[in-house]
């Protein structure tokens, strides 16, 4: 996440070859692609730790989440 970016809050992917950003909101890749069998894992992820990501989006205080296990 980088936190001088513009809206609307969205955090990025990188998987493999892939790059994509995705908006916090409404887990909609905004750029990019991700493969559909990716993007479901990470939308799923994205779901669990939706607070956790506005929270750091708005107060620019970067915490690790726990990845999807």
């Amino acid at each position: 996440m980088v936190f001088d970016e513009h809206n609307p809050p969205h955090f990025h992917v990188r998987y493999n070859e892939y790059r994509a950003s995705m908006n916090i909101k409404d887990l909609n890749i905004i750029s990019g692609f991700l493969p559909a069998r990716v993007r479901g894992i990470v939308t799923e992820w994205a779901e669990l730790h939706r607070d956790g990501l506005l929270e750091m989006w708005e107060t620019k205080a970067f915490h690790a989440i726990a990845p999807l296990v």
